[in-house]
């Protein structure tokens, strides 16, 4: 379970699609191979999707241990990134707009007027 006194810091998407028969080690492992991270970082949570886009697992480090988290939507599906082989660092309002259905990313592009 997490724990109250490890906050979440840092929040990191791993873009793509994830297999999602993977436990803590294989997604330990795909974290450090294939995007470089360091997935033993204090307050750091990783997010990962699969092919099933109402499926989400998370893995949280809280300095003594893993702690391996899923969330599964009844009705409709996230708004998962598809850039394979990317991870991203999510702001906590793009963690919002995700876990709430939206995209990450804005559709309302800056521009010059």
């Amino acid at each position: 379970m997490l724990r109250r006194d490890v906050p979440i810091k840092k929040l990191v998407v791993i873009c793509g699609r994830t297999d999602m028969r993977k436990g803590i080690d294989s997604l330990v492992a795909t974290v450090r191979l294939n995007y470089g991270l360091d997935p033993i970082e204090v307050g750091t949570l990783f997010l990962f999707c699969g092919r099933n886009k109402s499926r989400i697992k998370g893995l949280f480090f809280e300095g003594d241990g893993f702690c391996l988290i899923s969330k599964r939507v009844l009705n409709g599906s996230f708004c998962w990134p598809s850039t394979p082989n990317e991870a991203r660092q999510l702001s906590f309002e793009q963690y919002d707009r995700l876990l709430t259905g939206f995209s990450i990313d804005s559709s309302i592009k800056a521009g010059n007027t």
